[in-house]
């Protein structure tokens, strides 16, 4: 159907590479061009400032999430007029003992214009709907495979 790229660079900018020092800047380039610098959490060293991979993640639920959501509102032929969400997420250690967001809280208060208004009970439908179908939701359990190049 459809293949997506990301590429990422990294470089180092500090005189050693030892564990707590090294700089975990690096630059994310979508396949449209645009660009952003990201960095580890700030639990692991990385700089507040910029975005890491686990809001990364998060961020992409919740946009997936409101994505699908808007278009199963849209084919229902309700109009929504605002979507916000606070969307957060746990890292804890898995049965494993291995580092993983072990769950995500999405947050979202929908408006709705119009003269079709739904009732809560289809609010949380077409919540459920939206979830059922978000890709990056369904993609969680994918396969991840790593190809080393020189």
């Amino acid at each position: 159907m459809s293949d997506f790229a990301v590429s990422l660079n990294w470089a180092r900018t500090t005189a050693d590479f030892s564990p707590k020092t090294y700089d975990r800047t690096h630059t994310l380039r979508m396949s449209g061009g645009f660009a952003y610098q990201a960095s580890a959490a700030p639990d692991f060293n990385g700089k507040a400032e910029l975005a890491n991979p686990e809001e990364t993640l998060l961020a992409a639920l919740a946009s997936c999430h409101m994505l699908t959501f808007l278009a199963i509102a849209a084919n229902s032929k309700l109009v929504v007029d605002a979507y916000e969400d606070t969307a957060t997420a746990k890292l804890e250690k898995n049965a494993k003992g291995k580092l993983c967001i072990q769950s995500v809280l999405l947050q979202p208060r929908v408006s709705f214009g119009g003269g079709k208004i739904p009732t809560a009970e289809e609010l949380t439908h077409l919540h459920e709907k939206a979830h059922a179908n978000c890709i990056i939701a369904n993609s969680i359990t994918a396969a991840v495979l790593v190809q080393s190049k020189p």
